[in-house]
């Protein structure tokens, strides 16, 4: 068979580009065999459709799509820059703080001011002012009730974040969206790291120059929110967890926070509230103590402790849902809720603390930068007695409505307080004290001084003065002519029977008698030293002084006639030192009187309760001595009065002077004052008063009742008194020494 006849060959490039450059032969059908079909030729229809085709990516849809796609890598190319760079930054800014963060245990005691705690005459803990700080607590030491209290309040992711949540904040921003304050007012999403930071002031330490002693508006500028404020806030934040283990910056956390009534960090706070260390706590007063978190002094237990307890609650619950407590520990801490300690309850100290602290040197006190211990003379229990005395008498006694106020002094006969109500509201701090800072006409309780004047001149108790008209010309005011307080005249009465019934005729003709520099004299030597009355009006007590001036004077009375300086402060030292920086300052200073003048002004004091205007002070058995006084118009009424072992003291009036209606010192003035001491003395034995009964009359009759030898009388002779040896002599030794304390101080 010839070449020709074969079948032509296919060459190597028609292999490799069929269909283009030569057409393939047909392959001869086998018998028996149909030939296949005709195939169509195919479209190159995938090349189409990229070009623009309605399937794919061409058209419209397609031409977007290639500019999204563009844009999305354009991003690409461009965040991942922008990332790393702000990383690198970010990353500078953290290690920047880090670098400046010491050691955990330098951040747990931030305070500005020192604290000063406060004991009583027993060495028990009763008051605290400035920063208290308890010592430090660690997040290992605490009590795992307050630990959790304070996780599942606070920050119950604590342990899983870098130290900023991201969707803790969100939620908060929408929180405070929907209730219609702006993204950053109200709730601010921030962690326990974030919150640390704040309380560090993001490291800025506080400087008095600075800030001119304004503590309050340094952490006010600590607590500012803004959105740079936020953005560092976040920052430290990391820089503290990178710094820090959990458990450190929940130790600086826990010792730091402001938890109210003056308590820095919850050691503080559990022995402010409750008397027991912050390890100690149970599941009620963790709960607690977690809820001041939110508002110290809204939710403070001193300030409303039933609204303490439903925020303690809600806590108890939170603590349930994050499995810290089962449903019956929560049961029973909601059934058995945290209660305040006894310290606690008295308010820290009221209005004795408030006295003390003004009493001491400022910068051992309110503005110490150390924490001071001072011990001094507060009894509880009579403060509790004051307490319940006052608001019995206004209770039962006292319509009801009534605006008016009372104020209430106990103390020993050398001038320690022992107990002090400033006013009708006693659960208080820092409020007006009406016992120490009320200056009040004195009325007739200034005129037992006026008295000692007499009895100290040689005048005895039953010595008699005339109780008739008297008119007195004064210099520039003309003619003046006193009345007594019933309107009538009573003859010839002894001075003790003028004391008791309160004349006030007698008391101006005393007065005038013994010579008004005298009486001014002895008043002054007893405390009431405030621009006392040149007139003859000085006797019936138009003169001002204190509640706090008027007691002490009177315990000067119980003592023998020599001055007291009225004090509360018995010791005062540093923590830690062994040794007291200084001690008393106050008690028993020089004798006004001679011995036999105070016993025998005691005993006329004493007919003033038994026989006199103070009937309603009569306390049974015990005996006691006193003097009732009411000014002009019953403006103040006061009852001050001793046994032989305590002075009180008991003003009533209303702070803007008006007048009383229907009160005077002898009704609900004496009334308090005998509720007081009758509860003061509970368990105390009775104890005679140091008095001297005048010759001829019998125990329990009045000098100058039928029976009694009246001696020589007032009025008769200035010239004749002056004679005195022995008033010449007390004289002359008082002109001593008032030179000698001109010429060496003191």
């Amino acid at each position: 068979m010839s070449r020709s006849q074969k079948s032509p060959r296919i060459l190597r490039a028609d292999q490799r580009y069929a269909g283009t450059t030569a057409k393939k032969r047909p392959t001869p059908a086998k018998k028996g065999k149909a030939a296949p079909a005709k195939r169509r030729k195919a479209k190159p229809a995938a090349r189409k459709q990229r070009r623009g085709g309605r399937g794919g990516g061409g058209g419209i849809i397609g031409f977007f799509r290639r500019i999204i796609s563009w844009i999305l890598r354009l991003f690409w190319r461009i965040g991942w820059r922008f990332g790393l760079v702000m990383g690198l930054i970010l990353a500078l800014a953290v290690g920047s703080i880090y670098a400046t963060l010491p050691d955990a245990s330098e951040m747990v005691d931030g305070r500005a001011r020192g604290s000063v705690t406060m004991m009583d005459r027993y060495g028990e803990v009763y008051a605290w002012r400035g920063d208290q700080f308890g010592g430090v607590i660690t997040a290992d030491t605490v009590s795992p009730h307050l630990k959790h209290s304070i996780i599942a309040t606070e920050d119950r992711r604590f342990y899983r974040h870098f130290g900023v949540s991201p969707r803790g904040v969100a939620g908060a921003i929408a929180i405070n969206l929907r209730e219609g304050r702006g993204a950053l007012e109200g709730h601010g999403g921030s962690t326990i790291t974030q919150q640390t930071a704040k309380l560090l002031c993001l490291g800025r330490p506080y400087k008095p120059d600075e800030w001119k002693n304004d503590e309050a508006a340094y952490e006010a500028d600590c607590r500012r929110s803004s959105m740079g404020r936020k953005i560092r806030e976040a920052l430290y934040a990391m820089a503290l967890e990178a710094r820090y283990t959990k458990d450190e910056i929940l130790t600086i956390y826990m010792n730091r926070a402001y938890l109210g009534a003056g308590a820095r960090g919850f050691q503080a706070a559990s022995q402010r509230y409750f008397g027991k260390s912050a390890a100690e706590v149970n599941p009620a007063e963790a709960a607690m103590l977690a809820g001041l978190l939110k508002a110290p002094t809204r939710y403070a237990p001193t300030a409303d402790l039933q609204r303490s307890q439903d925020r303690a609650n809600i806590i108890i619950g939170l603590m349930e849902e994050e499995d810290y407590l089962t449903a019956t520990e929560a049961a029973l801490a909601v059934a058995n809720p945290a209660t305040l300690s006894e310290a606690a309850e008295a308010r820290a100290g009221g209005y004795f603390a408030d006295w003390v602290m003004e009493s001491t040197p400022s910068f051992l006190s309110s503005q110490t930068t150390e924490d001071v211990l001072i011990r001094t003379t507060f009894d509880a229990r009579l403060q509790r007695a004051a307490e319940e005395a006052l608001q019995w008498v206004f209770e039962n006694k006292v319509r009801e409505g009534s605006k008016a106020q009372a104020a209430i002094v106990v103390m020993d006969a050398d001038g320690a307080v022992r107990a002090m109500v400033g006013g009708r509201k006693t659960k208080v701090s820092g409020a007006f004290n009406r016992a120490t800072q009320a200056l009040r006409q004195t009325g007739s309780a200034f005129k037992p001084f006026v008295y000692a004047a007499a009895l100290d001149w040689g005048f005895t108790p039953n010595a008699q003065v005339v109780d008739e008209p008297l008119t007195i010309n004064v210099p520039g005011s003309g003619a003046w002519s006193p009345k007594n307080y019933d309107r009538k005249y009573h003859g010839k009465v002894t001075l003790t029977q003028a004391l008791a019934h309160s004349y006030n005729i007698p008391a101006v003709k005393v007065s005038e008698e013994m010579g008004r520099e005298n009486v001014r004299r002895i008043a002054a030597d007893f405390g009431l030293s405030s621009d006392l009355a040149a007139g003859p009006a000085l006797a019936l007590g138009v003169s001002e002084a204190t509640l706090l001036q008027m007691t002490a004077a009177y315990s000067g009375i119980l003592n023998g006639g020599s001055s007291v300086t009225p004090y509360g402060l018995t010791e005062l030292r540093l923590l830690g030192d062994s040794q007291p920086l200084f001690g008393q300052e106050g008690g028993i200073g020089e004798r006004v009187i001679a011995p036999q003048a105070a016993r025998q002004l005691v005993y006329m004091m004493n007919q003033v309760i038994e026989n006199g205007t103070g009937q309603r002070a009569k306390l049974g058995d015990r005996p006691a001595a006193g003097k009732t006084g009411t000014t002009q118009a019953a403006r103040d009424a006061w009852f001050i009065g001793f046994t032989g072992d305590y002075v009180a003291g008991v003003w009533m009036g209303y702070d803007d002077n008006t007048p009383l209606s229907g009160v005077t010192g002898g009704g609900l003035p004496a009334e308090i004052w005998r509720e007081t001491m009758v509860r003061v003395h509970e368990g105390v034995p009775i104890s005679q008063l140091p008095m001297e009964i005048p010759a001829g009359v019998r125990p329990g009759q009045m000098a100058g009742d039928s029976g009694s030898s009246p001696t020589k009388n007032v009025g008769q002779s200035a010239q004749g008194l002056s004679n005195n040896v022995d008033n010449a002599v007390r004289n002359t030794e008082r002109a001593i020494n008032n030179v000698l304390r001109s010429i060496f101080g003191g």
